[in-house]
């Protein structure tokens, strides 16, 4: 969940794989901030880089 709302990050995901933006996003899920899932998108892509490394 991001930290204060309701909305799993693996809803941003999904979202995203459907190919909405990340504007798309906000503008459905108000709760969540920009800057909330901006960090959340830059620890995943920390993650999967650090698999592949």
């Amino acid at each position: 969940m991001f930290v204060g709302t309701r909305v799993p990050v693996e809803t941003l995901m999904e979202w995203l794989r459907g190919g909405y933006t990340l504007q798309d996003f906000l503008e459905n899920f108000p709760t969540v901030d920009r800057e909330q899932a901006l960090a959340f998108l830059d620890e995943a892509t920390e993650a999967a880089l650090a698999r592949v490394a």
